[in-house]
């Protein structure tokens, strides 16, 4: 089988990507619609993640082109799966969960389904998706692609990009529109924070 692999890239600085740990996607999505995708959940309640984007493109129903996209992954990664927003076929479950934990991958976001869903529940990893499902992809040899840019949800999502997902949603953006939107984002994030301690000391 043939894969179609690319380099890691990595466009944010680590400084931007702590800084935007702190961020919930609900502050930014006071500002901006910009890099949200549509109709894709956090599988377990409580979860969040923010980190460097490793795009990967399966050709469904095979789902071979995971185990390369985590040997290719660093620690603090997040991997951006297409499988095609195919809700029916699940690519992702608890064995590659615990595999991309040994690697210190960060999280997962599914542009499709996950299977397993009561274990990867156990184990409160990060892993968002359009849903859940009992059949699963199958080794066909079709190939697939790591860190060329994909579309989910309508948005263009590139090697390098900034994922941010939390329990309200998942956000992609580029490096330059993180740096550009973090000092509003953090403003508001201060000032809500400011409100709502005024607002529990009025409650009592």
């Amino acid at each position: 089988m043939t894969y179609d692999l690319l380099p890691r890239q990595q466009n944010a600085s680590d400084d931007l990507l702590a800084q935007w740990r702190r961020i919930e996607t609900s502050t930014l999505g006071h500002l901006t619609d910009e890099g949200y995708l549509r109709g894709i959940r956090a599988l377990s309640p409580g979860v969040s993640v923010a980190g460097n984007v490793v795009t990967v493109s399966l050709r469904m129903p095979d789902g071979g082109a995971l185990r390369e996209a985590l040997l290719l992954s660093q620690p603090g990664d997040v991997l951006v799966i297409d499988a095609m927003e195919d809700a029916e076929r699940a690519c992702w479950g608890e064995l590659r969960t615990l595999a991309a934990q040994i690697k210190g991958v960060a999280g997962v976001i599914v542009s499709g389904a996950v299977t397993d869903a009561r274990a990867l529940r156990v184990l409160g990893w990060p892993v968002f998706c359009r849903g859940v499902s009992a059949i699963t992809t199958r080794a066909q040899g079709r190939g697939g692609e790591v860190n060329n840019s994909i579309v989910v949800s309508g948005v263009t999502v590139r090697p390098g990009d900034i994922a941010l997902a939390d329990d309200d949603g998942v956000f992609i953006l580029s490096a330059e529109r993180a740096a550009h939107w973090f000092l509003r984002v953090s403003e508001k994030s201060r000032a809500d924070a400011e409100r709502r301690k005024d607002l529990i000391r009025r409650r009592g």
